[in-house]
């Protein structure tokens, strides 16, 4: 997807929004400068042109914004009990100051219904076209990639809002203005069926030229993920058994022999990579200030690692983000990956920085951020074959699998060492199978949506000591802050959502 991205840089994507504007009779036979709906959607390219539109609007999650405590990675990122900071008001780092009115919240939360929405504009501009594909299964493709970056919003709305509205038309009508808040897992169960469908649709894989954009492979990764996330949340045995036939439909993936490759920026797409977002070059020239939507190129597509580079010209004078002590010492002091993910001394994250890239500005990064791989995929599945009553062997095996690739980067390594396979006994090995997930995938912004799920499922009870938190404001209440607020945005201008509890 790196050189298709960008040709979207000449072109008014009209994905991004309607604009009403008022007419008069001197207005009327005056032609747009830019494409209108009407003129668009005439040739195949520009069907793929809007859909890279659609993976153009999760550029917002990662996007600087002129400045890091704009920026919407905290809100992955911190939470869980694997990063801290010295920043005493952190509102996703604290809990207890987190509100409705706050903009990264609002901003995060906006970002996903853009992405739906755009989604939905495109799978009802697919289902309307005649005769204008001709290559071959290019059509079911993009209909798979708007299902399956559909299904990710949803996905992560489910995760960080849990209530929010279910949005699968496009909105053409002021009787679509106010939809219904969800409950349940409704956010969820609308993720898994966009997911399954967008399997049925993808192909195995893209060539060179579209590398990054999405495949098989990732639609069942995903679908699988959100399945077993779903048995968390309902203790259901059926979603852990499903969870586990979708994964064994993943291929050609495993798991690559260098830990550091699924952070560095010339290791992207790699073969442990199941879905990334694509970062790339800066544009003619770059402005960290402006974001970059492809309506207007103004600068890279590119993720904010200041968070962990400990650069303060462009932290703004402001406490970066570190490994919690927690973190530094669940590590084997032979543990590969240790001295990978953290300086052991002063904490320091190393994932994503270690082998970076940095844009022209020197602020963005072009160093991809893997989203699903498939060591957490392996994790995964070992969690569903223990909920779903499978063997303890299997489950262990995956998990082993995991901790073999560790410490064999090392000649002659013996940390981590394999768990006992022969271990029959259910909590323990719940209890590996998490602290492999707290070591692997620490600091990669999966933390908190496994724990929130854990304390779903009464594995686990959240606490304000459990974070490890640098900070003495910590004031975290459960079940309150499993949820973030609904913005002030959106209970404002609609009366059919309702906000979180005791928010």
């Amino acid at each position: 997807m790196k050189t298709s991205i960008k040709q979207l840089t000449t072109i008014s994507i009209i994905l991004i929004s309607v604009c009403h504007l008022s007419c008069t009779r001197s207005h009327l036979d005056l032609l747009p400068h830019n494409p209108t709906e009407e003129s668009y959607f005439k040739q195949e390219s520009e069907f793929t042109k809007a859909i890279l539109g659609v993976y153009a609007k999760i550029n917002d999650v990662f996007w600087y914004r002129g400045n890091p405590y704009a920026c919407t990675m905290p809100v992955y990122i911190l939470p869980g009990d694997d990063i801290t900071t010295n920043e005493s008001n952190e509102e996703f780092e604290i809990f207890g100051n987190l509100q409705p009115a706050s903009d990264r919240v609002t901003f995060f939360y906006k970002v996903w219904y853009q992405v739906i929405a755009r989604a939905n504009v495109m799978l009802e501009k697919i289902s309307e076209e005649e005769g204008i594909y001709h290559t071959p299964n290019l059509k079911n493709y993009h209909k798979g990639e708007a299902l399956f970056l559909r299904g990710y919003a949803f996905y992560n709305l489910w995760n960080y809002f849990g209530t929010s509205p279910l949005d699968t038309a496009r909105v053409k009508s002021s009787e679509q203005f106010t939809p219904p808040g969800t409950t349940g897992t409704q956010l969820l169960d609308q993720a898994i069926l966009d997911f399954e469908a967008a399997a049925a649709l993808l192909p195995e894989a893209w060539d060179n030229a579209n590398r990054g954009r999405v495949t098989k492979n990732a639609a069942y990764g995903m679908q699988g993920k959100s399945l077993v996330f779903r048995g968390s949340a309902t203790q259901t045995i059926a979603d852990y058994t499903t969870a586990i036939s979708v994964f064994n439909n993943i291929s050609g993936v495993h798991l690559v022999t260098d830990f550091t490759d699924n952070f560095a920026w010339d290791t992207e797409n790699n073969e442990e990579s199941l879905f990334e977002y694509q970062a790339t070059q800066a544009f003619g020239f770059d402005n960290v200030w402006l974001p970059n939507d492809f309506d207007n190129a103004v600068g890279n597509l590119s993720v904010y690692y200041g968070y962990y580079t400990y650069d303060n010209s462009s932290m703004w004078d402001k406490s970066p983000f570190f490994a919690t002590s927690k973190l530094a010492n669940a590590f084997d002091a032979n543990d590969p990956r240790r001295d990978l993910t953290l300086d052991f001394a002063n904490k320091k994250m190393k994932k994503y920085v270690l082998r970076d890239k940095l844009d022209q500005v020197g602020i963005g990064s072009i160093n991809n951020v893997r989203l699903l791989r498939y060591a957490d995929i392996l994790l995964l599945k070992a969690e569903a074959v223990l909920q779903s009553g499978g063997s303890t062997a299997e489950a262990i095996g995956y998990i082993n699998e995991v901790r073999k690739r560790a410490r064999d980067m090392v000649s002659g390594g013996t940390a981590p060492a394999d768990y006992a396979a022969s271990e029959t006994d259910k909590s323990k090995i719940m209890n590996w199978i998490m602290n492999e997930r707290f070591l692997e995938l620490a600091g990669e912004g999966q933390r908190w949506i496994d724990l929130r799920r854990w304390q779903m499922q009464g594995v686990i009870s959240l606490d304000n000591a459990f974070f490890s938190s640098n900070t003495s404001s910590m004031s975290f209440q459960s079940p309150k802050h499993l949820y973030m607020p609904i913005p002030n945005s959106e209970t404002d201008v609609n009366p059919n959502v309702t906000q979180n509890a005791d928010y």
